[in-house]
């Protein structure tokens, strides 16, 4: 892979990344709100799982030759589960999906590293 590849998917793990973990720790905090302000932080909740497909969509793009589609299911089943109210349950697909980000990111980061470039 490229040099810009990997400066690329090290971007773009650690956008993806934040948006997981910052996501995961709404849905926690979901618990403690009325129906009705539930339901409305659900939506929120829903349309940020959305930016984070497509700022994996952009990865695609511009970072060619990562497992970004390894990602996508897990988002999917959690913007299932937010939709359902039950918010709280789709941590542990976002903490997988994490797990793969997390993944690119080393890689290429270590790359980066081997080049002298970080």
């Amino acid at each position: 892979m490229e040099i810009s590849d990997n400066i690329m998917a090290f971007s773009q793990s650690e956008k993806i990344k934040s948006g997981l973990i910052w996501i995961s720790q709404a849905l926690e905090m979901l618990q403690g709100l009325s129906d009705t302000e539930r339901g409305g932080g659900a939506k929120i909740m829903s349309a940020l799982l959305n930016m984070i497909v497509n700022e994996i969509q952009l990865a695609k793009a511009v970072a060619v030759g990562w497992e970004w589609d390894e990602i996508e299911p897990y988002i999917d089943k959690a913007v299932v589960m937010v939709n359902s109210g039950v918010g709280q349950e789709a941590t542990v697909h976002l903490s997988m999906a994490l797990s793969k980000v997390t993944n690119i990111g080393h890689q290429s980061m270590t790359f980066l590293k081997e080049k002298s470039l970080l």
